[in-house]
């Protein structure tokens, strides 16, 4: 590592660039309303402005992944700090549909480019505590969402327009590409770093089987959490606190990884997890009034650890794999939970149109059809249960192989 290198700064420099990621998503969904009503578009326009910022984050992950070893994580900080600048002003002067479209690309990309930056440079800055410290980079994702809905309703509440919202993200935007400028960055040491070596190592069964979990516990974690307002909207809870409460949940059980980590490996963190996200969801399926807000505490604990943790596996058991195995995995993740977003919507018209066909109408329609979906997310952690003990003794009989070759 070069001595010159401040780990805390660009740590935090980091940290404060998810924040900005987070934000984005917060803000975004908050002035959605607004923007229909400014620029005369449909919801069918609004789920084409929010689709392009899916489709900028897994663009740049796997981009960011591939060119990693030539460009270095610094570039790629750099890139999304000038794709945030740009995506937030391009936001800001939209005059429609198109420039909005472009807007919400950039961003999109910025966000995929933290992503695929940051994931290998803190995994590169942390070697021998790689997992603990991704969790707690991870924790300002929920954290940066808790900021930028607070930041939404308060600047709501003033009458402030959606472009005051938008700007406001410009803020920490500038801090963080302030906290990087002129900074040494960690060289890449590790002993295969070609990317053809990582290409050749995204061949292992063990990645694929990753690859295709990641798309399991990130559907199970944003999917959900971006239906809660739509799912449980005509309940007695309010969904924007539960929102609140469960990324807060989320920000301090991350921050707090280390032992956990540390007590049970990540195989352990990833099975009781899942465990712990099936009794979630299932809980908030059947839950009414009070046991709303308890059911979603026990889910948010349940997700806590998903996506870090996965992306720390990936960084300790498959190494060859390089930065383009993590970017792969956040990409992977962002584009499954694209693509269930309809499926999720469908299954919520579905519910509903079952549900007046038995004579319920209103509110209660409403409840009927979020308890279905919410039984049918139930689905992706309880598959994973199953997926994440045949991982546990996959890993515990390779860990035995190679103590036994050591000592042979």
């Amino acid at each position: 590592m070069n001595n010159n290198v401040n780990q805390s700064r660009i740590f935090l420099a980091c940290c404060v660039a998810l924040i900005v990621t987070a934000m984005t998503f917060a803000i975004r969904a908050g002035i959605l309303g607004q923007l229909s009503t400014d620029f005369g578009l449909t919801d069918t326009q609004l789920g084409w402005i929010n689709a392009m910022a899916f489709l900028g984050f897994p663009v740049a992950t796997m981009l960011g992944g591939l060119l990693y070893n030539i460009m270095g994580a610094k570039k790629l900080m750099f890139v999304a700090f000038g794709c945030h600048l740009l995506g937030l002003v391009l936001t800001i002067f939209a005059d429609g549909f198109i420039l909005l479209l472009l807007s919400s690309f950039f961003v999109g990309f910025a966000n995929g480019s933290v992503e695929a930056g940051a994931n290998p440079l803190i995994a590169e800055m942390y070697k021998n505590n790689k997992t603990t410290m991704l969790n707690k980079f991870h924790v300002w994702f929920p954290g940066g969402i808790v900021i930028g809905a607070l930041c939404s309703n308060f600047m709501s509440g003033l009458d402030l327009g959606w472009q005051a919202q938008i700007a406001i993200m410009i803020l920490p935007t500038l801090i963080y590409g302030w906290l990087m400028f002129g900074q040494a960055f960690p060289k890449e040491d590790e002993v295969l770093t070609s990317t053809a070596e990582n290409i050749k190592a995204l061949m292992s069964p063990l990645f694929i089987f990753m690859i295709i979990c990641m798309t399991l516990t990130a559907t199970a974690e944003l999917g959900t959490q971006q239906w809660v307002g739509r799912i449980l909207g005509s309940t007695d809870a309010n969904p924007m606190l539960i929102l609140a409460m469960t990324t807060g949940l989320m920000a301090v059980g991350r921050f707090f990884a280390g032992p956990l980590v540390h007590a049970i490996n990540p195989v352990g963190v990833l099975l009781a997890s899942s465990i712990v996200a099936t009794i979630g969801l299932y809980m908030l399926s059947i839950a009414s009034g009070g046991l709303i807000y308890v059911s979603a505490m026990v889910f948010a604990l349940g997700v806590t650890y998903f996506w870090p943790t996965m992306i720390g596996f990936v960084s300790e058991y498959l190494p060859r794999t390089g930065a383009l195995g993590m970017s792969l995995m956040g990409g992977a993740g962002m584009f499954a939970v694209s693509m269930w977003n309809p499926v999720i919507g469908g299954w919520i018209d579905a519910g509903r149109t079952a549900a007046e066909k038995t004579g319920l109408t209103g509110a209660e329609a409403d409840i009927y059809a979020g308890q279905v979906t919410l039984s049918n997310l139930t689905i992706f952690p309880a598959v994973l249960i199953v997926c994440f003990i045949g991982l546990y003794f996959f890993t515990k009989k390779q860990n035995k192989s190679e103590a036994e070759a050591e000592t042979a």
